[in-house]
This record gives C-alpha cells, sequence and structure tokens, in this order.
C-alpha cells in the first residue's frame, strides 16, 4: 500500500488523540489491601506432620465481589461500587492470604502451598465470602464468611459462617479500608479459634 499526503495529514491527526484514549477506568493513588493484626512472627522454622497441617482450597465470592472494586449495598437488592476505593487483587485473594497467616500464628498448623503435592493435609478448609463491603444504610462495613471443613478419613463436613460488622466514620476509601481489615481479621481470628491447634 502506498501512503499518500493525505494518508500522513490523517495519522498526523491521530497522533494527539492516542494518549486521550483509555479503555480501562483511571486507578486511583493508592489502593487498598489487607494486613493481619496477628502476623506470623519471623524466626525458627515450623516442624510439622499431614494431621497437623492444614490445606485452605479455594475461597469463592458472591458475584458483585468478583471483582477489585468495593462493594457498597445499599438494602437487600441494591448495590454500588465506593469512588475511588480499589483492592490490590480480588477479595477472595486477599482473605486467603490473610486467612493463612492468621491459622499459622495463632495455632501454630502450617499452611502449605497448594502445589506441594507430596504434602497431604489432614485438614481442608474452603468456603465462600459473601459480603466484603460497606452497608451504606448501616455506617459500616461487613465481611461474612461460610467456611467449611473436613478432616481425611472423615465423611462429616463441618459447616459454619462468620461474619464481623464495625462502624464507619465516614464513606470514603481510607476509613472504609481500616474498617474492612479489622473485620476481616476478626473473622480470619475466629476461624483460626474453630480450627484449634
Amino acid at each position: 500500500m502506498i501512503l499518500t499526503r493525505h494518508h500522513f495529514l490523517v495519522l498526523a491527526a491521530a497522533l494527539p488523540l492516542a494518549g486521550c484514549i483509555s479503555l480501562t477506568p483511571k486507578p486511583p493513588p493508592t489502593l487498598m489491601a489487607l494486613s493481619a493484626t496477628t502476623p506470623l512472627a519471623a524466626g525458627p522454622a515450623i516442624a510439622t506432620t499431614d494431621k497437623k497441617a492444614v490445606a485452605i482450597g479455594e475461597i469463592s465470592v458472591v458475584p458483585a465481589l468478583g471483582t477489585q472494586r468495593v462493594l457498597v449495598t445499599d438494602g437487600p437488592t441494591a448495590v454500588a461500587y465506593l469512588k475511588g476505593g480499589l483492592w490490590t487483587a480480588q477479595p477472595n485473594l486477599l482473605f486467603r492470604a490473610l486467612l493463612s497467616e492468621t491459622i499459622t500464628a495463632k495455632t501454630g498448623r502450617v499452611i502449605p502451598d497448594r502445589r506441594l503435592l507430596a504434602i497431604q493435609p489432614d485438614t481442608r478448609l474452603s468456603g465462600q465470602i459473601s459480603a466484603f463491603g460497606l452497608d451504606g444504610p448501616g455506617n459500616a462495613v461487613v465481611v461474612t464468611f461460610d467456611a467449611a471443613m473436613a478432616h481425611d478419613g472423615s465423611d462429616t463436613l463441618q459447616a459454619r459462617r462468620f461474619t464481623a460488622r464495625v462502624p464507619v466514620s465516614a464513606e470514603d476509601p481510607q476509613s472504609v479500608a481500616r474498617a474492612l481489615n479489622d473485620a476481616a481479621n476478626q473473622v480470619a481470628g475466629e476461624v483460626a479459634d474453630w480450627i484449634g491447634p
């Protein structure tokens, strides 16, 4: 194809627009994350056996939480997302990491990487997050985790709902992030106590 003077003029006119067009929303200045209030301290290695190890499977979320945006509920059927609020990853991935660290720190039980096929933990934990955001009318954040636990060699499955509600002082990303971190840590701590040492 031979480029004519007309083609060059069209290309030159389009170049300034290339920097103005974006197919994704501009990220906020800071992203939201979770951090353990009971972190695992550095120190000697923890030796364990399959019987004392815990496997955390996939943690699923309800469809409205399958995003990095921060969910805001306005009654039982209306949802929106917090302006300027964006997680570093989807809530289920962040919560799984928090849960893993909290369980090990509180119980001494190791959560092996799922790729270590040689280790077959006796205890298996999975579940679904059904709430992880701001309850607008209630001026509080809510974290709800429906957990399921099974043990090797047993045909019994234990299920339990854990939920935490923490008030927020303002509906801005910083205030909501702090409250959600507190609520997520409360739930993770209760799950660790349920699993036990």
